[in-house]
């Protein structure tokens, strides 16, 4: 999932510079807010991913600890 955000947020990054180039500036507002939003998103998941994967490898490195 993180990675169809990431491509989404280049996506519409550079539809944002294309706007820009064509000076429509209610376009550029738009789809760099979108890119940023995709590009926080995909960081989110991918946190989402490393606290999930190091949660687990706790629980099962150290089962002394959890008495």
């Amino acid at each position: 999932m993180e990675r169809v955000f990431q491509i989404l947020a280049v996506i519409l990054i550079g539809v944002a510079a294309y706007f820009l180039w064509s000076g429509h500036k209610d376009g550029v507002f738009v789809s760099a807010v979108l890119g940023a939003v995709c590009f926080f998103l995909s960081v989110r998941f991918q946190v989402k991913e490393r606290l999930k994967t190091r949660k687990t490898t706790e629980t099962t490195e150290s089962p002394e600890n959890n008495l």
